[in-house]
């Protein structure tokens, strides 16, 4: 500025930098992410010992989770060995392992590992499961997969995140905890690897389940015949040690604050045998989760084996509303793939299962290492509540399988992420 005029001199630069911020002040959550530090760290559980053939399903609670007010943002898990080495499929088959919060009463006797989940039916416990849909705690994990673990797409999208630790929420007199389910099946010398990680109950030689009761005769195989301390057959002269596994869990995490969105958590199964009613409330007092089914064999011969396909669909109304934000389908075995649709046909997410190939952990020939997810785009895909959506489940049925799952997880938001408030820069500039 000179004295005489009070003219002023404009960097050239300037209506560059003036452009520039405009634009980022139009930068929303959505694209340009939240601006909390992205915190990881990995935990093990307590060893399992297992034998050659031998099964475990611990239940192991009060485990190590990240602290405080935070946004859970991706969670993954697979089994190593004393060495922390991952073990492959063949090895050790990683029936399932989930993640299930709860509330335990300060001051009451903490149990860090329990063989069932009775524990949590204690006044001194309270279920802090997902938002549904199923009855009780069935399908109440917050995450959780199965043998498509090390590939398999789990990650809430910025700005979102799954809140933990909010105090505003939690019970008077409890704190929060955690707990984890493994069941992992050691398949080294079995007679039948597909069989035992099915859990078939004549390769066990299973007739009671875990309680002692007799099971029904045209039951055939599932989570009943493969429970803890159990034992699928060996191949004759079989000899092998007993060696220890863990779960390794890896979590990922941001502080909650205003720039993360909550998001909500469902699990739809095709096993639900809920029925519509004119006084339909919710969640929990009309479904009815089986968890697990059969595939029975086709009668197909030569070039008609490609069309045996056992195919599931049902049609569930929504008792919530908001915006899809991922979907996944976990299957077992002998999985085809699975889709949500709307009830006019719109897909509004597919997942397909990804078998190994080779011999090297992450791509073990025959088994299922991954699953695809879907990230639809915030507010492409919005549910209204009581609206009807189909879950479809594919499995070949060139052989039969036993115990197989078909959950679709979905991830949903109340809020869009809203555009970042525009900087209180006011420029006026004379030319």
């Amino acid at each position: 500025m000179t004295g005489e005029t009070g003219s002023c001199n404009i960097p050239p630069w300037l209506p560059l930098v003036l452009i520039l911020v405009t634009l980022g002040s139009l930068c929303t959550q959505a694209v340009c992410g939240n601006a909390n530090k992205m915190e990881t760290a990995d935990f093990l559980t307590p060893k399992l010992v297992l034998a050659p053939g031998s099964v475990a399903n611990r239940y192991f609670y009060n485990v190590d989770f990240p602290k405080g007010h935070i946004a859970l943002k991706d969670l993954h898990a697979e089994l190593v060995d004393e060495g922390g080495n991952p073990v492959p499929l063949y090895e050790t088959y990683l029936h399932h392992w989930v993640v299930v919060k709860y509330y335990g009463r300060i001051g009451a006797k903490k149990i860090s590992e329990f063989v069932d989940n009775l524990t949590l039916k204690s006044s001194d416990y309270i279920s802090g499961r997902n938002d549904g849909i199923c009855q009780g705690d069935a399908n109440g994990q917050i995450f959780g997969t199965g043998s498509e673990s090390r590939k398999t797409e789990t990650r809430v999208p910025d700005p979102y995140g799954i809140e933990l630790g909010n105090p505003d929420v939690l019970p008077s007199g409890f704190e929060e905890k955690w707990m984890i389910n493994v069941h992992a099946i050691d398949m080294r010398g079995v007679v039948d690897k597909m069989g035992c990680a099915e859990c078939r109950c004549n390769l066990y030689n299973i007739t009671k389940d875990a309680l002692g009761r007799p099971l029904s005769a045209d039951y055939k195989g599932g989570f009943l015949c493969c429970y803890e301390g159990t034992q699928c057959r060996l191949n004759q002269g079989f000899e092998g040690i007993k060696r220890s596994v863990y779960l390794k869990y890896t979590a990922k995490w941001v502080d909650m604050d205003s720039s993360v969105l909550p998001i909500r958590i469902y699990i739809l199964d095709i096993t639900d045998e809920w029925k519509r009613t004119s006084n339909s409330t919710g969640i929990n007092s009309e479904h009815n989760c089986k968890v697990e089914y059969d595939i029975e064999p086709c009668n197909a011969t030569g070039l008609a084996y490609k069309e045996c396909i056992d195919t599931r669909r049902l049609s569930l109304d929504m008792p919530f509303s908001g915006y899809m934000l991922y979907g996944y389908g976990h299957q077992h075995t002998g999985g085809a793939g699975s889709a949500l649709y709307r009830q006019d046909g719109q897909v509004m997410c597919t997942s397909k299962p990804v078998y190994g190939k080779g011999k090297e952990v992450g791509n073990e020939a025959g088994y299922i290492v991954g699953i695809s997810s879907c990230y639809p785009k915030p507010g492409t895909i919005e549910i209204s509540k009581g609206e009807t959506l189909i879950v479809e489940f594919n499995y070949s049925s060139i052989r039969p399988h036993t115990g197989v799952m078909g959950l679709f997880s979905i991830f949903v938001a109340d809020q869009l992420p809203k555009p970042r408030p525009a900087l209180d820069i006011v420029a006026q500039v004379s030319f």
